[in-house]
């Protein structure tokens, strides 16, 4: 498998001069979509077992009972099984809900700040400081994501901070690549021009003007990463390089359960289940957005 496809395409649509009206009706069509209707529930429901999953699970997620382990699917009191300690396997996947979102969304939002941030800078101002920053965004983009965050996570070391931090450093650049890439495109328009010509500053010129016009697609973009950094987090846990046991986590669960995947083969796959359907839905819902966009381009 070529690793280097854990990398959202670059969104394809250009910024544009937003406003209220346009927004709303991005967003308008957005709820006029069905498949995104659909994956947004599917989100919506991920995101509520990852607030309140503590108090909706159905069992004991911590107890262990050498006597229950490895239930099929359909056990009475234990609807989708246990895994290899004993433990009901459907309380352990909507508690795992909360970790692995946080550790899938957690560094897409801070690249997305710290990314976003770098590559405005560099887009506007141009010059030598776009070609220093952006010569450095390129030697990342050299590595495929899942070697760079395996590399920092094993520098670092194992557990949930230097998880999160490794896939920061890890799409930081990505962002700062398509930021750049977009701000290069606006900085030259008439109403940049405009400000410029009225003695505005540079910073106050990227606050008010240049911002609005950006921020969509790199949100867009950002949005898609999501999907990236579930994979990715899943597989450091997996790896022993994420989160550690007992608590339960997608990819750690996935990795102690594959020894019973010739015994149970459905409820070894449960968690990798989770991830795709996670995965996938943040995926599409960001081509989604990013198709409402380019149509009303």
């Amino acid at each position: 498998m070529n690793l280097s496809i854990l990398r959202p395409a670059a969104p394809v649509i250009a910024p544009i001069e937003s406003s209220p009206g346009y927004w709303s009706e991005v967003f308008g069509r957005v709820r006029r979509d069905p498949v995104a209707l659909a994956v947004g529930a599917i989100i919506l429901v991920l995101l509520i077992l990852a607030v309140f999953g503590p108090w909706l699970v159905p069992g004991d997620a911590f107890t262990t009972s050498m006597f229950k382990r490895l239930k099929p699917i359909g056990t009475e009191g234990f609807p989708l099984g246990t895994d290899e300690l004993g433990r009901d396997l459907l309380s352990r996947l909507m508690l795992g809900a909360r970790l692995s979102l946080f550790m899938g969304i957690t560094p897409v939002i801070f690249a997305f700040f710290i990314g976003g941030a770098i590559g405005v800078i560099a887009g506007y101002f141009g010059g030598w400081l776009n070609s220093l920053i952006m010569r450095t965004v390129d030697v990342f983009y050299a590595f495929p994501s899942v070697l760079l965050a395996i590399a920092f996570s094993g520098a670092l070391g194992a557990g949930v901070n230097n998880a999160l931090l490794s896939l920061t450093l890890v799409f930081v650049p990505q962002v700062a690549r398509i930021a750049e890439s977009v701000t290069t495109q606006v900085r030259n328009r008439d109403y940049i021009e405009a400000a410029r010509a009225s003695g505005a500053g540079s910073f106050t010129i990227i606050r008010t003007q240049v911002l609005g016009n950006v921020l969509g697609p790199i949100f867009v973009f950002t949005t898609g990463l999501i999907s990236v950094s579930m994979i990715l987090a899943s597989g450091l846990s997996f790896l022993g390089l994420g989160v550690t046991p007992p608590e339960p986590e997608w990819g750690l669960m996935l990795n102690t359960l594959r020894t019973a995947i010739y015994t149970q083969p459905l409820v070894s796959a449960l968690p990798g289940a989770m991830i795709f359907i996670t995965s996938i839905s943040f995926n599409v819902l960001a081509d989604r957005l990013r198709a409402a966009m380019a149509i009303r381009s």
